[in-house]
């Protein structure tokens, strides 16, 4: 299978000005299968003047409906070329096949909705005190910084580069090294579909470098980062050096609470993927399940046979449900977690081992008698590890749900409206459903409370989040 292996400028494929390569490993067998530039210091700042210029020249002032004809011509190159997609990124990742396809598709889906956002997205008029005629605009950064990490590359680039585009700045997108692949492909049919040379730069390396760079660049404007709390902690700290706006998607420990009203053999059935999906490597794992006491056994059986028929597999065949984790270094870090439970007198009432086959796979794992001060039940694991643990009062259960640092996204379980309303305004959390594990819709704004991060991706709060507001008054 042939992928791009350049960083993408100016419109086309180049070599990194330093030749260094990064090497990439496919997940599911453990070998090399090709390298990809990485790129240095000095391509950051030939990227960041190379946008600037694009965006100041070229697409700030490009009339809005010529600026939405050309992303909805990205959408359809990005729809003709699903299967591709999905096939590099399960090769980089290992994610399996069918999922891979799913988050192609929302992708193209994503440039679609910011298409049409274009020609909705406008200012107010104030009626003032004074009279007068007040207004104001949104009107674009220029430069912005996307950040990806490696769970959800092509997604989640999509959902930064989209939005950012539609409300008329230039990007300069620095994938994980660890899968820069589809965001290359991205850049390269988006180029493709009718974008200005130079609006969308794309540049994989060694974060500890670029990223920083990108963040301390002048002409960046902007820096929108998904990956982990410690990195946007870092992120936050340069980015006050010029008061940049920043937007961060970041670590998560999301809870799953089910009542004994609710259908909780439907909520057992379903929750497994809440938490294994994409191996656990998803900050919205809901990896803590509160369940009601009263059906707290029949739960924990009914999601324990669940679990037990998932397919763990090849990630290129269809049926395959759980691929491998990302790399030996991430699956070393979750079994030290799990070393650690046990330690403490968890109980493995699931999973636990390696399956007998090569790959960086880990069963998916379940866990009871975990202590509230135990690193699996307080940590982001990023794994494929659950926490299950019975709980008798709505507001004790509560304050447990709380008391952690982070608050992204969860669900809650209950046949009972008022009941779901009331739990839904305690949970201190970004993103919560109610009697479904799916949270995350492209027209909706998606991000978290507390150490979960600062600002939303997706829906017209993403718009607002890629601009200046600014306030014109007329005088009479």
């Amino acid at each position: 299978m042939t992928f791009p292996t350049q960083l993408f400028v100016d419109g086309g494929f180049r070599d990194s000005s330093s030749g260094n390569r990064t090497t990439l490993v496919n997940p599911a067998t453990e070998e090399p299968f090709g390298e990809v530039a990485a790129g240095s210091v000095e391509d950051v700042n030939g990227a960041a003047e190379s946008a600037f210029q694009a965006w100041e020249t070229v697409w700030r002032d490009m009339k809005p409906g010529k600026r939405a004809e050309i992303l909805y011509s990205v959408a359809r190159v990005l729809r003709e070329n699903i299967e591709m997609i999905a096939r590099l990124e399960s090769l980089q990742i290992g994610k399996p096949i069918s999922d891979a396809r799913d988050e192609a598709a929302l992708g193209a889906r994503v440039f679609e909705y910011y298409a049409g956002a274009i020609g909705k997205f406008c200012g107010q008029t104030i009626p003032v005190s004074g009279g007068g005629f007040d207004f104001t605009l949104r009107q674009s950064m220029g430069v912005v910084a996307a950040i990806v990490p490696w769970n959800f590359p092509f997604p989640i680039a999509c959902w930064k580069v989209a939005p950012a585009l539609a409300a008329g700045n230039a990007v300069v997108l620095k994938p994980a090294s660890l899968s820069p692949l589809t965001a290359l492909v991205l850049a390269e049919l988006a180029h493709r579909a009718g974008l200005p040379v130079g609006v969308l730069q794309v540049l994989p390396g060694p974060g500890s470098a670029m990223g920083d760079a990108l963040v301390r660049h002048p002409r960046v404007r902007k820096v929108s980062f998904t990956g982990s709390t410690e990195v946007g902690r870092h992120i936050m700290a340069l980015a006050s050096q010029d008061l940049k706006r920043i937007s961060l998607e970041l670590g998560g420990k999301s809870p799953n609470i089910v009542f004994a009203d609710a259908d909780w053999k439907r909520a057992a059935e379903s929750s497994p993927m809440s938490v294994f999906a994409n191996t656990g490597q998803d900050c919205c794992a809901r990896s803590r399940v509160f369940v009601e006491r009263s059906v707290f056994e029949p739960f924990v059986e009914a999601f324990v046979s669940t679990t037990r028929k998932l397919v763990v597999g090849d990630p290129g065949a269809d049926e395959t449900q759980i691929g491998p984790m990302v790399s030996g270094g991430q699956r070393a870090t979750v079994e030290e977690f799990l070393k650690d439970a046990r330690s403490r007198g968890s109980r493995v009432v699931c999973g636990g081992g390696r399956p007998d086959s090569k790959g960086f796979y880990l069963e998916p794992t379940v866990l009871l008698d975990v202590g509230k001060e135990d690193r699996c039940w307080r940590e982001e694991i990023f794994g494929p590890v659950v926490c299950i643990t019975p709980f008798d009062d709505e507001t004790e259960m509560l304050r447990d749900v709380n008391a952690s640092p982070y608050g992204l996204s969860g669900s809650i379980w209950t046949n009972d409206l008022r009941r779901a309303l009331r739990v839904s305004r305690a949970v201190e959390s970004g993103v919560l459903s109610v009697n479904t594990n799916s949270s995350l819709h492209v027209e909706a704004p998606f991000g978290g409370f507390k150490l979960s991060g600062i600002g939303r991706d997706l829906g017209m709060h993403a718009m607002e989040g890629y601009t200046e507001l600014k306030n014109v008054y007329v005088a009479e």
